[in-house]
């Protein structure tokens, strides 16, 4: 079986940021995945689950309603590894480009007086939010990003070496 193009990325190299993880052709439409990394993989603990499903709620909803954007978001979602999210768009625009939406939708956190949709009625765990732990979370990560948005590191994917045979299989270690 081969790798998932996201397996591929060194995640022991890998430092907060964003990053593009695929580009697809969907009929006539391009659309892009993108990798947004608030913590270091394995060298930070992971976001608080409450505060990264109070970060979810946040965020897709300020980017579903920002006039420049909300016509080209497709999906804001949780990583299963809990060390960031995934932003799907339509159109093909580098992480450079789409660096000005993801520090302001960090920043507009700072101003919530509560998450929208935790309620029973509009939530699947409604009880589970954390928006002091999400401010933090999105203060810091805002922070990272202001101090490093010329630091190339923050927008390319560290890729992991694979050997390949010469047959031209790759090898994967365990």
């Amino acid at each position: 079986m081969d790798l998932i193009p996201s397996f591929s990325v060194d995640h022991t190299k890998i430092v907060p940021g964003i990053f593009t993880s695929r580009v697809d052709t969907l009929g006539d439409q391009i659309v892009t995945t993108y990798d947004v990394r608030v913590t270091r993989p394995n060298v930070e603990p992971a976001i608080d689950t409450a505060a990264m499903h109070s970060l979810e709620h946040l965020i897709a909803t300020y980017m579903r309603n920002d006039t420049d954007w909300k016509d080209k978001v497709i999906y804001w979602g949780p990583m299963g590894c809990l060390t960031g999210f995934y932003l799907i768009l339509k159109g093909n625009l580098t992480p450079k480009e789409i660096f000005d939406l993801i520090l302001s939708a960090f920043r507009s956190v700072e101003a919530a007086q509560d998450v929208p949709g935790a309620s029973a009625v509009n939530c699947g765990n409604y009880l589970m939010h954390n928006l002091e732990m999400a401010k933090w979370y999105a203060r810091r990560f805002a922070d990272y990003l202001a101090e490093n948005a010329d630091n190339s590191a923050i927008f390319e994917y560290p890729r992991s070496e694979r050997l390949v045979t010469d047959d031209g299989r790759s090898f994967y270690d365990s």
